[in-house]
């Protein structure tokens, strides 16, 4: 069985970045991650993040532009995470696929209960904020 890759989207804006809260699986319901999904066969990682953001945030994929890596891989189970920065164009995102979006400065990062695989790039996180 190949290993699964999932993107995710540090979307920074102002000094904050945009975190969403899960609603499913229920082990994961109620605890915030960066937004994102599974990449698909024969799609580029950044293209299935424009994509994934589009679906969970209701942003066209015209108003993003996915920048470069942030922080390394993080394997859970036969899935890699791969982080990406994210710069918003325009548009607001809208909570489609979470319970609730917010924005997280620096400083609020350790105060957020996060998914345990997204704890991985705080210390990247603290770092671009």
């Amino acid at each position: 069985m190949s290993n699964q890759i999932v993107v995710a989207g540090a979307i920074i804006c102002g000094g904050a970045v945009l975190v969403a809260q899960r609603v499913r699986p229920p082990e994961l319901a109620g605890r915030w991650e960066l937004p994102g999904g599974k990449v698909a066969a024969g799609e580029t990682e950044p293209a299935a993040l424009a994509r994934e953001l589009a679906e969970e945030l209701g942003l066209e994929v015209t108003d993003v532009a996915i920048g470069d890596r942030l922080g390394g891989d993080i394997a859970v189970n036969d899935t890699t995470l791969r982080a990406y920065r994210v710069r918003l164009i325009r548009g607001e995102p809208h909570p489609r696929d979470h319970r609730a979006l917010r924005w997280v400065t620096a400083a609020e990062l350790g105060d957020v209960d996060w998914v345990p695989a997204d704890r991985g790039w705080l210390f990247d996180l603290s770092r671009v904020l």
